[in-house]
């Protein structure tokens, strides 16, 4: 009986760990650091993408956790959230404030060790998603903004691990991740509305899922295709896309675009998931070409 107890139990610890710190969110984050890594790196050394990777799982694991408690009454509130851990009672927030203490500490010390202008940077992402983003997101929809800080960070993190320093190449990688964040979050607000609306959160520009908000996706949608674009025109420092590559963002940015203005003409739900997850399968891929773009040319 012991025996099927322990059985029973692991899974649901094991289970909660990774809610709490949003473990798929995270994973996420970390291919996002360590594409700007591979950018960034004369000379890979894997040793530091393997701490960027902890690293960067550490930070986003203590921003969710730190989220979960403070919005742990809210949570409850809500259908997608109130089987989290803490609001379902399988973890107290007593746990849930150490794991994040923990993650806080241990993330920004193995940033560190790759070197200290990314521990800095992380741990601004840190202090901005859970002191200015979080409680703002009840308060006003500007809380998006300011969420889409700490939400570009980890792309160029990548970069300024590899290199230990901040210029125009990283400050572009920062940029197309921060536009980006917008037609990303606002289809999630646009598909989530009611549920956010039982916790009380104001995540869509005009707070309706109305005209404004379509086009102001659709506006935000143009900005971040433009941005990632820029590179193909050499002006970016060592940061550059050849124009094969080019076209292909091009294309998934098209593709983005259409349910953008998709949106725009239904205002429905399901139209608003569908962008919600074209913009995941974009930063995505585009992630993956720019990283296979330098590479090539380096093999070439």
């Amino acid at each position: 009986m012991n025996r099927t107890l322990t059985n029973t139990v692991k899974p649901d610890v094991i289970s909660d760990f990774k809610e709490i710190t949003k473990m798929r969110l995270a994973v996420s984050v970390v291919f996002s650091s360590v594409a700007g890594y591979f950018l960034g790196a004369e000379v890979v050394n894997f040793v530091v993408v393997l701490l960027l990777a902890i690293g960067g799982y550490l930070m986003v694991g203590a921003s969710n956790a730190f989220n979960q408690v403070i919005e742990r009454n809210l949570d409850a509130k809500m259908n997608r959230t109130k089987n989290r851990p803490i609001p379902a009672g399988r973890m107290s927030v007593t746990t849930a404030t150490i794991i994040a203490s923990l993650f806080t500490i241990l993330g920004i010390v193995v940033l560190y060790i790759i070197n200290p202008v990314t521990a800095m940077f992380g741990g601004i992402s840190i202090f901005l998603y859970t002191c200015i983003y979080t409680p703002l997101k009840r308060v006003t929809p500007l809380s998006v903004f300011i969420g889409a800080f700490p939400g570009a960070i980890p792309f160029m993190l990548g970069w300024v691990a590899a290199t230990n320093d901040f210029s125009i190449e990283p400050g572009t990688l920062f940029m197309i991740q921060f536009f980006w964040q917008f037609p990303h979050f606002w289809a999630l607000g646009w598909w989530l509305y009611d549920d956010y609306k039982r916790g009380g959160f104001f995540m869509l520009p005009t707070g309706k899922r109305d005209k404004g908000t379509a086009i102001q996706i659709i506006l935000y949608t143009i900005w971040t295709v433009v941005i990632s674009l820029i590179p193909v025109f050499g002006v970016t420092g060592r940061l550059y896309l050849t124009p094969i590559s080019g076209v292909l963002i091009l294309i998934l940015g098209i593709g983005m675009l259409y349910y953008a203005f998709k949106l725009y003409k239904n205002k429905d739900e399901k139209t608003a998931k569908q962008l919600m997850f074209a913009s995941v399968s974009y930063i995505t891929l585009l992630q993956i070409i720019y990283v296979l773009d330098k590479f090539i040319r380096i093999w070439i």
